[in-house]
């Protein structure tokens, strides 16, 4: 009886000793973090609205990591005349239930910077869609944003 509790010790004081197994904790699939391809964007400000295909004229990606995102926009025209666009910008983030708020630091535009804007968001598959207002009272800024991503891979 003595050596059957004495095992029974040694296997529950090994197991308790054991190594314990590593998880995972590598971003899941649906995990805002990574890189995003804008398709759609569309600009409600009062009765206006303005739709934008920018897999025509203009191309846009948002990188997205574990504490900043960045943005990058430029018309697919390769010239250097007075209808080129570009713009740029980034800065942290943060994100609470399903509220993903940028703060603005770097932008090339500005007047924008050092700006808080709050989006809601949802990701389903590849595709990720926000919705918000991006108001800045100084400029006299103040629609509605809503953006339609795919994830590149």
């Amino acid at each position: 009886m003595k050596k059957l509790a004495l095992v029974t010790v040694s296997l529950i004081v090994s197991a308790a000793c054991a190594p314990e197994k590593k998880q995972n904790h590598a971003p899941v699939k649906t995990s805002i973090i990574g890189t995003w391809k804008l398709i759609t964007g569309i600009t409600i400000k009062d009765n206006d609205t303005i739709i934008t295909d920018y897999t025509k004229d203009q191309e846009m990606i948002k990188i997205i990591n574990e504490t900043h995102f960045a943005f990058l926009r430029h018309d697919k025209n390769t010239s250097n005349d007075s209808t080129a666009v570009f713009a740029a910008g980034g800065g942290p983030y943060t994100i609470e239930d399903n509220i993903y708020t940028e703060y603005l630091e770097y932008c090339n535009y500005r007047a924008w910077e050092n700006n808080s804007f709050s989006f809601e968001y949802s990701i389903h598959n590849d595709t990720l869609t926000t919705i918000g207002v991006e108001k800045i009272d100084k400029i006299g800024v103040n629609h509605i944003n809503m953006e339609k991503l795919v994830r590149l891979k």
